[in-house]
């Protein structure tokens, strides 16, 4: 699955969602991982629904995205387009942070992470 990381030094989580200007993409599976890109997104817009609505765009593709910080309003919208945010707790490593999502992913996943997991694989 697509996991996004809202990072400025494409290290850390460390980045508030509505001030992301880009977001470091990884392929994520239990057993392996991959960098799969960046994803710049659009910061400017008439309102602050407009912003959030580019960002959330960029990351159609995405079953997770980890931030620093999410506002409620762009926390919903994400998951009405089935991108589940998560808070990184204290400016973790991305590598860190994917090591624990590997090891959910090899034993019993919560339902809410196996549907996350299948985005990629139906339509729609």
């Amino acid at each position: 699955m697509k996991v996004a990381f809202a990072s400025t030094d494409k290290i850390h989580v460390d980045e508030h969602f509505g001030r992301a200007e880009e977001f470091c993409i990884w392929e994520i599976g239990p057993e392996d991982a991959g960098f799969a890109g960046l994803v710049q997104v659009r910061t400017e817009g008439d309102d602050e629904a407009d912003r959030i609505e580019a960002r959330c765009a960029g990351l159609e593709a995405c079953a997770l995205v980890y931030v620093a910080q999410i506002g409620g309003p762009a926390a919903a919208r994400l998951v009405q387009k089935k991108i589940h945010p998560i808070k990184s707790k204290e400016q973790e490593p991305i590598k860190d942070v994917i090591v624990k999502l590997q090891e959910v992913l090899k034993g019993n996943p919560p339902p809410w992470l196996r549907k996350a997991m299948l985005k990629g694989e139906r339509p729609g």
